[in-house]
């Protein structure tokens, strides 16, 4: 069995985009001589003949190829939105959430990796610590609630090298803010952006007169909420959804959405990964 951080790598070093993704993007890796074992999958034209496997071929009655990493690092970093908005939930913050794909992606570094968290007050690089101790401190990083993501990708696009992989985890409500700053880190980096699905997506738990409170403002609003408002709420939700989803691979970006307990389905998804 191929491990989903394994199957991540591989993504990673081959470059790999969904149809149709816009945006220059950094140069894509390609496979070579390395010899750590990534992955077996089906052969297909223009691979290299040395790497078939022929046992697995046997048992499998098709030509299978091994996959191997390349011989040299990556650099891994991280931006998690810290706004108010996401700090809100229902059982978990979505912050918490975001936290858990920050620890599947750096679970794909190798010990030759640069590792490095990129934050409103600055970029950590753990350059003293090889790869996967370095994204273990990158992983466990955590942010304070308040301010705009916009400052963290403004740090990311100031710090970190040319050609990184870099993840992204935001619920976009500033979309309009971020999206040239978000074309820019396409055009520098290899970019990655979760989308984190709003917490009462499927039907919000209110009923008669509420009061409602705004995550980044504080505002109080008292409102009625019926069955009708519920469906508009939720019908709402979803085309936001895909709307900032088309706008996000628009702007250069692999992307997907991030729900709870879904940290590595949805970076694979993001790869194009079934």
């Amino acid at each position: 069995m191929i491990l989903p951080s394994a199957r991540l790598r591989t993504a990673m070093l081959t470059g790999r985009r969904r149809p149709g993704v816009r945006g220059a993007g950094a140069p894509a890796k390609r496979r070579s001589d390395g010899y750590e074992f990534a992955e077996l999958r089906a052969y297909v034209p223009g691979d290299d003949p040395r790497r078939i496997d022929w046992a697995a071929t046997a048992r499998a009655g098709d030509l299978q190829t091994r996959v191997v990493f390349e011989d040299h690092a990556l650099t891994l970093a991280a931006a998690l939105d810290a706004s108010g908005s996401m700090f809100a939930g229902r059982e978990r913050a979505n912050y918490e959430i975001a936290l858990d794909a920050a620890g599947a992606w750096y679970a794909a570094a190798i010990d030759d990796d640069r590792c490095a968290r990129v934050a409103r007050e600055g970029l950590i690089f753990a350059r003293d610590l090889p790869g996967r101790a370095a994204a273990r401190l990158c992983a466990e990083r955590r942010e304070a609630p308040g301010g705009s993501f916009a400052a963290t990708l403004a740090t990311a696009l100031a710090a970190l090298p040319r050609a990184s992989h870099l993840l992204v985890v935001s619920d976009f409500y500033e979309f309009d803010a971020l999206d040239p700053l978000l074309r820019a880190c396409a055009a520098r980096f290899e970019l990655t952006a979760l989308l984190m699905r709003d917490p009462w997506n499927g039907a919000l738990p209110l009923g008669g007169f509420v009061r409602l409170r705004d995550a980044e403002s504080g505002a109080v609003r008292r409102c009625y909420v019926g069955g009708a408002e519920r469906a508009r709420y939720r019908a709402t939700v979803e085309a936001r959804e895909r709307h900032v989803l088309e706008r996000l691979l628009y702007a250069g970006a692999r992307a997907s959405v991030l729900a709870e307990g879904g940290a590595q389905r949805a970076l694979l998804e993001a790869f194009g990964i079934a």
